[in-house]
């Protein structure tokens, strides 16, 4: 049987693509809400979840690759490596393995493109022409600061990793992060920055730069890059549009 699969990742923009899916699907097909959980991700993602699951009216199914028991730091030491031009794999293994091995040919799958992400997903359909899939934010004209005043509307208390600032609720210390990213970590969370740091020594690889060089998180100037501490949340006119369809 055909069943729509939403992908939630705990983040703003994924939340309210699910959301409209539900309200558009209004029960036509079977949906199932999946979320690939990683060991790194903030704790507050959970509470998150919870208050998600509430507005969706609906459980969110949760998965993991148990190989590397959820976590980016086994899968960086398992295969001695962590980020370069063939990506990071811990994308590879903690979401892409785990949805690939959960997903069904016939599965119309949702997921979180916002409207400035046409790009990504042009990028995701040419890698996986073989997907049925659906973007609610982009066919609604969605942007990411829509989707994050869309579930203020809601009364929905954001994620803690956009409470602190932080552009995506990623895991804690993202390795595709740039110097301002990690400086930001090395205040926020310096116990995830040290933990990093001493895996690039062990690995003998540098994630970051300063300066267009290559460094060690170790070696980072601490003024080096500049993270915006604040995010612009304001709703547009596709959102209110939006809200209607599942108020």
């Amino acid at each position: 049987m055909k069943r729509i699969v939403c992908w939630f990742s705990c983040g703003a923009a994924s939340a309210v693509a699910t959301k409209l899916a539900i309200a558009e699907n209004a029960g036509k097909l079977p949906l199932i809400i999946a979320y690939t959980e990683v060991a790194e991700e903030h704790p507050d993602n959970r509470r998150f979840l919870a208050d998600c699951e509430k507005w969706f009216g609906q459980e969110i199914q949760i998965l993991r690759n148990e190989k590397y028991q959820g976590s980016i730091f086994n899968v960086f030491e398992k295969n001695r490596y962590i980020v370069g031009i063939a990506g990071a794999p811990c994308t590879k293994f903690l979401k892409k393995e785990v949805r690939q091995k959960f997903e069904q040919l016939s599965d119309r799958q949702v997921f979180g493109y916002t409207a400035e992400e046409q790009h990504r997903l042009d990028r995701f359909i040419d890698a996986n022409n073989d997907v049925d899939i659906w973007t609610p934010l982009i066919d609604k004209g969605l942007s990411k600061e829509d989707c994050l005043a869309m579930l203020e509307n809601a009364n929905i208390e954001l994620p803690e990793m956009y409470r602190l600032g932080y552009h995506n609720n990623n895991c804690i210390g993202c390795v595709k992060g740039g110097a301002g990213y990690w400086n930001k970590i090395r205040v926020d969370f310096p116990q995830h920055f040290d933990r990093m740091a001493k895996l690039e020594r062990s690995i003998g690889a540098s994630i970051t730069k300063s300066k267009g060089e290559r460094v060690y998180l170790d070696e980072l100037p601490p003024d080096a890059g500049d993270y915006p501490k604040e995010q612009n949340i304001e709703c547009s006119i596709f959102c209110h549009m939006a809200e209607e369809e599942y108020k």
